[in-house]
């Protein structure tokens, strides 16, 4: 086998002149590279450029979320959901006696209430919170809505089966974040998270 030999030609060009073949009437050398002066666009670069997603804002960004709910699968399947959503700080209560209600306005954000721990119902608690003024919103099988929206007028009841998109949605809105009917790129990846009612 031969050794490569450079072409004098080559290496007697002047500055700034490139050593590579070029096509006959065009500006791309025979090994297809293109340069910085040719005509042609710069396809390639803007494309790449463009396809590029700016990081969207997390609508839990930040966020202290307590989370009221017994099942323990469904707790930590929520618990995942919130802080894949930026949340700060999840604390999980499967009971009431779990929870100081005296420090919950100085302790979270909003609160994740499940109607029904354990037999004993959580009405009375939800009121507690909107008292102290921290947000929440109900995430049940609880089948009755209309008692709901009787005795919790405004407070959004998110039932079983329900999809992570549909939890992340209802918990900014109470919160005062994003826009209702509104389907954001954060809310919708959690739609892969659907809890199924147990009760």
């Amino acid at each position: 086998m031969s050794a490569f030999v450079v072409d004098p030609l080559f290496e007697s060009l002047p500055a700034g002149r490139s050593g590579f073949n070029r096509l006959p009437g065009s500006d791309t050398a025979a090994g297809g590279m293109s340069f910085l002066n040719d005509n042609a666009p710069n396809c390639d670069h803007e494309s790449r450029r463009l396809m590029e997603r700016l990081p969207v804002p997390h609508l839990l960004d930040g966020l202290r979320i307590l989370v009221l709910e017994d099942e323990f699968l469904i707790a930590m399947e929520v618990e995942q959901l919130c802080r894949d959503h930026g949340a700060n700080e999840v604390v999980v209560a499967r009971d009431l006696t779990e929870v100081d209600g005296r420090k919950i306005a100085l302790q979270f954000d909003v609160a994740i209430v499940d109607l029904m721990l354990g037999g004993a119902s959580t009405l009375e608690f939800a009121a507690g919170l909107r008292e102290t003024g921290v947000p929440f919103v109900f995430a049940s099988g609880y089948s009755d809505a209309h008692e709901i929206q009787v005795s919790f007028p405004g407070v959004r009841l998110v039932s079983k089966p329900y999809s992570g998109q549909d939890l992340v949605e209802a918990v900014a809105l109470a919160y005062g974040r994003g826009s209702p009917g509104v389907e954001t790129d954060a809310a919708a990846a959690g739609s892969r998270f659907n809890v199924q009612p147990s009760r």
